[in-house]
């Protein structure tokens, strides 16, 4: 069993996977328990392969002991969210939310206004959380996908002002 990641360990980086990172990735989708049971087909095999990772915006969150915390892809023609997976030791601990605000900054500047999700019908409430809304259902796809899952958006809107420091305020003349 994975010890559990503690909150500090969270406080760590987001950062371009490379090819190197492709066998980690796909360790962490097959070893993920949101796919047990009635969802274990749709990874069964699943890979992330280094063309993946050298054609598509991937991006990891590692803690500061190097731990993968999770990662997310990114495709830009048209914006749709690929892939996103956070270490069951992760959980809770807000990696996704790092994650998708990663992911919106970089769709914001490839100059997306939005971007699609289809989710994992139990990872729907985290979406809605981080600002998604469905839009429609996406039928299932035998066999891989057995069952319908939610189609959803995410509307990125303006890139956040930054908040001015005390020191941007002063006047320097």
């Amino acid at each position: 069993m994975t010890p559990r990641i503690t909150r500090p360990a969270v406080a760590g980086t987001v950062r371009r996977a490379t090819a190197r990172d492709a066998k980690r990735l796909t360790r962490l989708i097959q070893a993920s328990s949101a796919y047990e049971g009635p969802h274990a087909p749709m990874i069964d095999g699943y890979r992330v392969g280094p063309d993946y990772i050298e054609t598509h915006r991937v991006f990891l969150a590692a803690a500061p002991d190097g731990r993968l915390l999770g990662f997310y892809a990114l495709l830009l023609a048209p914006p749709e969210l690929d892939l996103m997976f956070v270490a069951d030791a992760a959980q809770g601990l807000g990696v996704g939310r790092l994650l998708v605000e990663h992911m919106k900054g970089q769709a914001r500047d490839a100059g997306a206004d939005a971007v699609r999700v289809v989710s994992h019908p139990p990872a729907e409430g985290f979406y809605r959380q981080v600002g998604a809304e469905r839009v429609g259902t996406v039928p299932a796809n035998p066999p891989a996908v057995m069952w319908d899952r939610p189609e959803m958006v995410i509307r990125l809107g303006p890139a956040p002002t930054p908040t001015p420091t005390a020191e941007s305020c002063h006047s320097h003349g």
